[in-house]
């Protein structure tokens, strides 16, 4: 493609160096997605300047106006400390008229709440979890027809955050505890639903009208399959000595019959559409004892980072990592038309 001159917005504390030299895998990990990403459009010979936004719109117009920059290359994941406000970025951007990589406001708010996006998945005949919302400043109140083990989240978090071994509670009285630990340190709702002791599967999507699907992605437990419950916690996700301590691998799903992977595949392809996802994203699904795939969450925009999911399907289906940075620009660069 064209060489082009991108704006990557990113959070002021993930401004990356100009080399990793010197730092420890673990001191890497937490701005790799943004060294990587501008590291590879560099050497894709794009003409990159990273800006670091937190809580000012105005210093976006301001780059906008004085730079020019062909497209933006959006890596922020919240504004103003708030995960929720991200598709006020893509609005705002919109407003600008300013192409921009990921997801529409509309995909990020429809995916954003846990609820909404299993209601609308349901909706068209895709299994889901049982769940109940608890929202925050309320009376907590489990009910009768809760059917135990369940699985405790934030409603609107991603990333993770907020999951651990205790997330996973088998009676009342841990619901409740583990509710009032999401309300009080994470400062959201929280949604419970039905744990499915299974498999943890990923698909990937790269597309906005015409639809690419990666390979389908196993996230593999290592050593936690014998001594917790099989749960993509904050540390299973985000702490490099984590799991190469308890072996924790991703890599392509295997022994799924042909029948299985080709339901996965449509049920993720109706959840994009359906989400109004554009861009990128990563279906997640749980794949429970008896065969069936559960649909559990959407993300748009998610980790890209040369060694996470995302990236490492594609390579696996014959992307490089520098090819599916620039597909990520062709496609935010449609939305000029």
């Amino acid at each position: 493609m064209k060489k082009l001159r991108v704006l990557v917005l990113l959070h002021p504390d993930l401004m990356p160096p100009n080399s990793l030299r010197g730092y420890t895998k673990k001191e890497s990990h937490v701005w790799k997605t943004e060294y990587d990403v501008i590291s590879t459009l560099r050497a894709n010979g794009h003409e990159v300047r990273p800006l670091g936004v937190q809580d000012e719109l105005n210093t976006i117009c301001k780059e906008i106006e004085d730079w020019s920059p062909d497209i933006v290359f959006n890596l922020l994941e919240q504004f103003h400390g708030e995960a929720a406000y991200d598709q006020n970025v893509a609005s705002y951007l919109e407003l600008l008229r300013i192409p921009y990589t990921g997801c529409n406001p509309r995909g990020l708010i429809l995916s954003r709440g846990k609820d909404l996006a299993k209601k609308i998945v349901h909706y068209h005949q895709i299994p889901v979890p049982s769940f109940h919302v608890f929202p925050a400043r309320r009376k907590i109140m489990p009910k009768s027809w809760f059917e135990y083990p369940m699985i405790v989240k934030s409603l609107s978090e991603d990333a993770s955050l907020g999951i651990a071994q205790a997330s996973v509670v088998d009676s009342d009285k841990k619901l409740v505890e583990r509710v009032e630990f999401i309300h009080n340190h994470i400062g959201t709702a929280a949604i419970a639903e039905k744990y499915i002791d299974g498999r943890e599967l990923y698909l990937g999507i790269l597309g906005n009208d015409s639809l690419r699907l990666l390979p389908i992605w196993e996230l593999e437990f290592g050593d936690l399959e014998r001594s917790g419950s099989r749960i993509a916690t904050e540390k299973v996700k985000h702490d490099p000595d984590y799991q190469d301590r308890h072996e924790i691998l991703q890599g392509p799903a295997e022994d799924l019959t042909s029948e299985l992977e080709t339901r996965i595949k449509r049920y993720a392809k109706v959840v994009y559409r359906e989400l109004e996802l554009d861009g990128y994203a990563r279906i997640d699904f749980r794949l429970g004892t008896d065969g069936t795939p559960y649909f559990l969450e959407a993300n748009p925009n998610p980790e890209i980072a040369r060694i996470e999911e995302f990236a490492t399907a594609a390579e696996y289906s014959g992307i490089e990592y520098s090819e599916l940075l620039n597909r990520i620009l062709k496609l935010g660069l449609e939305r000029r038309h």
